[in-house]
């Protein structure tokens, strides 16, 4: 993997959408459904792989159906120069789902999940526990509004056409009809 970002024309971004919208479906499939050869996608797949665009092929897991339905967002103010250390103390708390570095108060914004509010508390009582964070303040989330999501972004954006793809053809969308 490198540092530079990978160049995304519209077949990489085509084929993203089609392995998100259809993820058991094999090479074959996701050639029929994007209009491409199966030696193709199973190239640009690779290609995207290799470059770390694409991370891996998980199950979406609904946290709430899976008997987690307490989400919460926790800020953590830490002391400085112990960044390592606390990534080190947050990767090791299961309820931890992702924590990112940022600009601002805080210094650390992190994704909480547990199966009640008991639970919830016990995770703030881990993190505050951790020796150099000075400070935690959580929200608790009520509803999810927007999944988390990467394909909009990178659909919205204008991509070449994909070059040395002579079977790939671009589809319009039917027009609506008012």
């Amino acid at each position: 993997m490198t540092d530079q970002p990978t160049s995304l024309d519209r077949l990489d971004i085509l084929l993203m959408r089609a392995v998100a919208d259809s993820p058991r479906a094999g090479y074959l499939e996701l050639a029929r459904l994007t209009g491409t050869s199966r030696v193709t996608v199973q190239a640009r797949l690779e290609r995207l792989e290799a470059a770390g665009v694409i991370r891996g092929y998980g199950p979406e897991v609904d946290l709430q159906q899976a008997g987690y339905p307490v989400l919460a967002f926790v800020t953590l103010q830490i002391s400085q120069g112990a960044l390592d250390d606390v990534t080190e103390h947050l990767a090791a708390l299961p309820a931890v789902l992702e924590a990112h570095a940022t600009t601002g108060q805080e210094d650390l914004h992190c994704r909480v999940a547990a199966p009640s509010h008991q639970g919830l508390q016990e995770a703030l009582l881990a993190l505050n526990r951790i020796p150099a964070v000075v400070r935690t303040t959580s929200v608790i989330a009520l509803a999810e509004l927007v999944k988390a999501r990467v394909l909009p972004l990178l659909e919205a954006a204008d991509r070449p056409q994909p070059s040395r793809v002579p079977s790939f053809r671009v589809t319009e969308p039917p027009a609506t009809q008012v």
